[in-house]
């Protein structure tokens, strides 16, 4: 099925914000009187939330009295397995972080499509000396959902937020999960029923293979390899969860050693394994500090509306938090000629979203230098679709891609067929226009903060690649396996 991101994209955000969607409560517009919200968990140190409404509302964010990341790393435990930090190593555990909004189904059925590429790419990675590496690799899926006020009152009754747990069952044993919200939802089991054959999961919460072992139950053995089943399974995630996507707190959450699936004589995180994460997401980054900048009562407070878009034809009226918030509080563009181009636009501490180095700092200060683990990443966002990679490992791309991103409002030109909004109704969803489009898999807009997390992972000074960033909008996501797998040829190494 092909998914309009355009058009469905909206549909997912006004049924999470509550705006006016029929049939998924009651009429009101955002009405968070009565909402509250499970206590979220955050790295230790690091954000501390409040569970219960404060005074206006909303739940209440308190920041972290330390700066920067404080980890509370468990103790060093031979029994947890992993390398040490000064030999040869051949583990690799990869993360995916999944989108699971109202409008991935077209792009989770893609991304299974190319599973049982990935995995014998995997399977068959050399090191640089063309030695096979034979790597003992985690495989873990999470979702983009952090939770968010807006979206609870809409949640299913039998749906929680990940908050980056890992997900385990097999796609078919929640078919729910792939239809959306809303009086009339979208419903897009094939993205599941088109790779996924059977109840295939690993016995972990996580898979694990390496050369014939690994953890996987039910698999066919006429149905080709036993990892590339499981993945197609665990991997489609759904299109019910909340359309304030936060990948970056849900990876570190996935990430925190403290959690009970990094912990224990099977870790998903390794001591000394190469870490690579997949983020995928058609939305902006929207890992939220402070929620009242998301609270429908505090509308006419200047403080907290000041990154609302205003109600389309009436300047300076503002109704209603939107997906837009999210961009506005996380990225500033400058537009000197005043035509809607931007001639640049750069991720921007406001106080609303956390603050880019609470990934980076974990990710690179903690992991890479403090102890140096080698930590790829694969973004495949709404940035135009490559045209050109390098011919040698690790394949990265050379043209297009991130080269060719235009920050820019909303056009008549941007409006697929079939559409009825207008592009001031988009601008008002969104905040930005679309960083890609396609007329078969949609639409999706720039994630900023994403791509300068991912970026922060290269290291020019030495001429490594440590980051990719391919496009949501393509439909076969060969190339980015590609250069993830040749950045894996530059990190992962033949033990003895």
């Amino acid at each position: 099925m092909t998914i309009q991101r355009s058009h469905l994209q909206r549909l997912t955000v006004l049924s999470a914000l509550g705006l006016a969607l029929s049939g998924c409560g009651d009429d009101s517009k955002g009405d968070t009187d009565n909402v509250t919200t499970n206590q979220m968990t955050g790295i230790a140190g690091g954000l501390t939330l409040t569970e219960g409404p404060d005074s206006e509302g909303m739940t209440s964010v308190t920041p972290p009295t330390t700066t920067g990341i404080k980890l509370d790393l468990p103790p060093d435990d031979s029994s947890a397995g992993g390398c040490g930090t000064d030999q040869a190593c051949n583990l690799l555990d990869v993360l995916f972080v999944i989108d699971n909004s109202g409008t991935m189904g077209e792009e989770q059925k893609n991304l299974a499509a190319n599973f049982p590429y990935l995995i014998d790419k995997l399977r068959n990675v050399t090191d640089e000396n063309n030695m096979p590496v034979n790597a003992n690799i985690n495989i873990m899926v999470t979702t983009t959902d952090f939770g968010h006020p807006l979206c609870s009152p809409f949640e299913k009754p039998d749906y929680d937020p990940a908050k980056g747990a890992p997900i385990n069952t097999a796609c078919v044993d929640r078919l729910g999960r792939f239809t959306g919200l809303g009086a009339n939802p979208v419903m897009v089991p094939e993205a599941c029923t088109d790779t996924c054959k059977g109840s295939v999961v690993p016995q972990d919460p996580f898979i694990n293979f390496q050369l014939d072992q690994n953890n996987i139950l039910n698999a066919d053995p006429n149905a080709g390899d036993p990892v590339a089943q499981a993945l197609s399974c665990i991997g489609p995630q759904g299109i019910d969860g909340c359309g304030m996507e936060a990948p970056l707190e849900t990876m570190l959450q996935a990430l925190d050693p403290n959690k009970p699936w990094n912990q224990g004589a099977k870790p998903f995180l390794r001591d000394g394994a190469v870490l690579a994460i997949v983020i995928m997401t058609d939305e902006v980054e929207c890992s939220v500090k402070d929620y009242k900048y998301f609270d429908p009562q505090l509308a006419s407070d200047p403080m907290y509306n000041q990154y609302w878009e205003d109600v389309p034809n009436m300047p300076g009226v503002k109704d209603e938090p939107t997906s837009a918030v999210c961009f506005n509080a996380g990225v500033s563009c400058v537009d000197a000629n005043a035509d809607g181009i931007y001639e640049s636009c750069m991720s921007e501490e406001k106080g609303v979203l956390q603050p880019l180095t609470r990934y980076i700092g974990y990710l690179k200060t903690n992991l890479v230098e403090q102890q140096k683990k080698d930590v790829i990443m694969l973004g495949i966002l709404g940035v135009p679709k490559v045209s050109a990679h390098n011919p040698d490992p690790p394949f990265q791309p050379t043209a297009g891609g991130v080269f060719d991103l235009v920050y820019r409002v909303w056009n008549q030109g941007d409006i697929l067929p079939g559409d009825t909004d207008t592009p001031a109704q988009k601008e008002y969803d969104f905040g930005i226009g679309p960083g890609c489009t396609d007329q078969a898999t949609g639409q999706a807009i720039p994630n900023t903060r994403v791509i300068d997390v991912c970026q922060s992972l290269d290291q020019p000074e030495e001429n490594k690649i440590r980051c990719c960033i391919e496009s949501i909008c393509d439909d076969d996501f060969s190339d980015a396996i590609n250069c993830l797998a040749g950045i894996l040829r530059e990190t992962l190494e033949v033990p003895g």
